[in-house]
């Protein structure tokens, strides 16, 4: 009973008013504000951003994870370390270093600028500070599993004559599917709603570089009440639908899961 209450006071209570604040001048009005320019363009960069972030991370995850679980070499403690290291540092930190790096008055950056691509204010800049804070999703998800599940069958493949490729897609793989899936939908999370590193490299420049938590933000502070929330349900429905998703998946192939001990 105590842990319910707990939940609905931390979860569904915000849930709730979220909704209740979208909705308090009618369906109308929210749908009116979601219909800004500035409001679509937040949203459309949001879905991008994590469109391109994820499946990245995915491979990176699943690479790190492979080179750590079934591969011993010099620096292995250190690759380990690095892949924790977004858990430890500030988001702010992180988005600050990438300004640093890649900023108009860096070497680097300045140079980049000159030929046409900026990375600071624009769209990679916002996509490098969301793959730093997400990936360990995927690795940390998967380093457990393919540590418990061991080298035998991957060796075992190699020594029947299979390439490295063909053992990755025919036992790898297989294996890992659902801890994939769980750091992927973590990952997904995480990228739609970032707000730390993106608010840092973004620039806050309306209807260009900022996504839909730093323009919720923007409205609020406006004193756009109905706009924020309304665009803050929109960011909540599509939480929703990921969380949906890995529900169904747990539904349907629950036997599956619990050989990952993901039940």
């Amino acid at each position: 009973m105590l842990a319910v209450s707990g939940l609905a006071v931390l979860v569904f209570a915000p849930l709730a008013v979220v909704f209740a604040e979208a909705l308090r001048n009618g369906l109308e009005a929210a749908l009116e504000s979601l219909g800004n320019p500035d409001a679509r363009s937040a949203i459309r960069l949001t879905l991008t951003v994590a469109a391109i972030a994820v499946p990245l991370n995915a491979v990176f995850g699943i690479a790190a994870a492979w080179a750590v679980t079934k591969f011993d070499f010099p620096g292995k403690a250190l690759l380990m370390t690095l892949i924790d290291l977004p858990f430890s540092v500030s988001p702010v930190v992180a988005g600050l270093c990438i300004v640093l790096l890649f900023g108009a008055n860096s070497t680097l950056g300045g140079w980049l600028v000159a030929q046409g691509y900026p990375v600071v204010f624009a769209l990679p800049g916002i996509v490098l500070a969301t793959l730093f804070v997400t990936f360990p999703f995927v690795a940390r998800e998967l380093i457990p599993l393919m540590i418990e599940q061991g080298r035998a069958e991957e060796e075992a493949a190699l020594s029947l004559g299979a390439s490295g490729l063909r053992t990755f897609l025919t036992v790898t793989l297989p294996n890992i599917r659902w801890a994939l899936l769980y750091g992927v939908l973590l990952s997904n999370a995480r990228a739609m709603g970032e707000f730390g590193a993106v608010a840092v490299v973004s620039g806050k420049i309306r209807g260009q570089t900022a996504t839909m938590p730093i323009t919720i933000e923007m409205l609020y502070n406006e004193y756009l009440a109905i706009a924020a929330f309304s665009l803050a349900a929109v960011l909540t429905l599509l939480a929703l639908v990921t969380l949906g998703l890995k529900t169904v998946l747990e539904l349907r192939y629950a036997d599956q899961l619990a050989a990952t001990g993901h039940r």
